[in-house]
C-alpha cells in the first residue's frame, strides 16, 4: 500500500508525463533535499518530564528558501510532514513566489498542554531545529493547532540564538511582534478569489449559487464570509463538534459569533444538524472542504454532487477520488491554488520583516488579489492548452518553473 508521500506524488507524475519533464528534474522532485527529526523534552507542570517527537522537511529549495507550517498534532507522521512540505513546493512555484517548500510538526495534542507547558514546547522544537531554519534558509509560520502566539514564542527563541531580533525567520506573528495585517483571512481571501475566476470562466452568477463548508476554523469561516459577501449562498457548515444545514442560508459571521460563544455550530438558531458525510453530498454549486486531508475519497466520489470544489485544506481529495470526479465533470480548484493565500501573505509578510516597512491592509489585498488572479489564469490557460484538469495544470506550471529553476543552477 503507498504511503501518503507516494500518493501525493501521483500528479506531479502525469504533469510531468505530459510536458515531458527531465528525468533527472524529476529525480531531484521526488524526495526532500533535507529532513531531520528530534527529541524535545519538557518539564510538565506536575513535574514529571516528557519527551516529544518532533519533524521538519525541507523539500526543494531552488528557487528560494523553505517555506512551510509547523503543525500540532498527535498523529503527525515523518511522511505527512514530507507530504506537506512538497505541496509547499508545488504552491510557491505556481504562485510564483520566490520560495520553497518545507514543513514542520510535532506529536502532540495540544488541547492536553497548559499554557507553560505549551510555550515550553513550541520554544523547545525551534532551540532543536534551529540550525536548519534562518530568514534566507527556512521559514516556518503557523498551521494546524499552532498560531500568532506560538509564532511569538518561536520567533523570540530563534532571536536567542542569533543575538538579535530576528522577525523574518517566522510568519504569522502577532502585528506588535512583525506580523502582516491581512493574514488571518488570507486563506479564506484565496479560496473566494479562485472560486469567483472560476465563475466567470463557467459563465456563473455568484447569486445563483449555494456553498457548503466543511470545517469553521480560521480557513473556513473565512472561506465562508468572503464567498456570503460575494453573493454565494451559504446553506450547510461544519465544526469540529458536527455540521449544520439551513437550505434558505446561513449568515456565516453570525454563526461565527455563535461558535465563539458556544464552542460549537451546531444548536446555531434557524439550523438543522446533519452529519460530516451529508454535508459533503449536499447538491450545492460549491463545496468547500476546509479541515484535514483525505475528506472525499474512493467511498464517497460518486455521491458528491457538488459542480465546484475549492481545496480549502491541504489534501482532502484522495487520487482515486480525483480521478472518479474528473470523469463526472467536477471542476476541483486544487490545493495547491485554492489555499495558497496563506503564503502569499506569508511572503508579503516576510518581505516587510526584511525591509522593516509595513505595508496597508489595502495594499496587501490587492497584491495578495493580483498574485492569486494571475495564478489562477496561468493554471486555467493551461489546463485549455493541455485539455487536463486543473489539478494536473497546476502541477504543470509549477513544474516548468521548477525546472527552469534547477538545470540554470546547474543542479542537473
Amino acid at each position: 500500500m503507498q504511503n501518503i508521500f507516494e500518493l501525493a506524488k501521483i500528479p506531479l507524475e502525469k504533469a510531468a508525463s505530459l510536458i515531458k519533464m527531465d528525468s533527472e528534474a524529476a529525480k531531484l522532485l521526488a524526495e526532500p533535499e533535507r529532513t531531520i527529526e528530534v527529541s524535545i523534552p519538557v518539564i510538565m507542570d506536575d513535574g514529571k518530564f516528557e519527551v516529544f517527537r518532533g519533524y521538519r522537511s525541507q523539500h526543494n529549495t531552488a528557487r528560494g528558501p523553505a517555506k512551510g507550517g509547523i503543525r500540532f498534532h498527535q498523529d503527525v507522521t515523518m511522511d505527512e510532514v514530507k507530504t506537506l512540505g512538497f505541496w509547499m513546493t508545488i504552491k510557491c512555484a505556481v504562485l510564483n513566489i520566490p520560495y520553497g517548500g518545507g514543513k514542520g510538526g510535532v506529536i502532540v495534542d495540544p488541547r492536553r498542554l497548559s499554557r507553560r507547558e505549551l510555550e515550553s514546547l513550541s520554544r523547545g522544537y525551534i532551540q532543536k531545529v534551529a540550525p536548519m531554519l534562518g530568514e534566507y534558509v527556512d521559514i516556518p509560520a503557523p498551521d494546524v493547532n499552532t498560531d500568532a502566539r506560538i509564532m511569538g514564542w518561536m520567533m523570540d527563541e530563534y532571536s536567542k540564538t542569533c543575538g538579535r531580533l530576528a522577525p523574518g525567520v517566522i510568519t504569522g506573528k502577532p502585528l506588535s511582534l512583525g506580523g502582516s495585517v491581512g493574514r488571518s483571512p488570507a486563506t479564506g481571501r484565496g479560496v473566494m478569489f479562485t472560486v469567483r475566476e472560476l465563475f466567470k470562466k463557467l459563465g456563473i452568477d455568484a447569486k445563483d449559487t449555494t456553498a457548503a463548508i466543511q470545517g469553521y476554523g480560521n480557513v473556513g469561516s473565512f472561506s465562508a464570509q468572503l464567498l456570503h459577501d460575494i453573493g454565494v449562498k451559504i446553506v450547510a457548515v461544519s465544526g469540529s463538534k458536527g455540521a449544520i444545514y439551513n437550505e434558505a442560508g446561513l449568515n456565516p459571521y453570525d454563526v461565527q459569533e455563535y461558535l465563539k460563544s458556544n464552542g460549537t455550530v451546531v444548536g446555531f438558531p434557524g439550523s438543522h444538524s446533519i452529519s460530516n458525510a451529508e454535508l459533503l453530498e449536499l447538491p450545492v454549486t460549491v463545496l468547500a472542504p476546509c479541515a484535514l486531508e483525505n475528506q472525499l475519497t474512493g467511498a464517497n466520489a460518486e455521491q458528491i454532487k457538488a459542480k465546484i470544489i475549492v481545496e480549502g485544506a491541504n489534501g482532502p481529495t484522495t487520487p482515486e477520488a480525483d480521478e472518479i470526479l474528473a470523469k463526472r465533470g467536477v471542476f476541483i480548484i486544487p490545493d495547491v491554488l485554492a489555499n495558497a493565500g496563506g503564503v502569499t501573505v506569508s511572503y508579503f509578510e516576510w518581505v516587510q520583516n526584511l525591509s522593516r516597512y509595513y505595508w496597508t491592509e489595502k495594499e496587501v489585498h490587492v497584491r495578495q488579489e493580483e498574485l492569486m488572479v494571475d495564478a489562477f489564469e496561468k493554471v486555467f490557460n493551461t489546463s485549455k492548452r493541455y485539455n487536463t484538469t486543473l489539478r494536473v495544470a497546476a502541477y504543470i506550471v509549477a513544474l516548468e518553473r521548477l525546472t527552469d529553476a534547477m538545470k540554470l543552477r546547474g543542479w542537473y
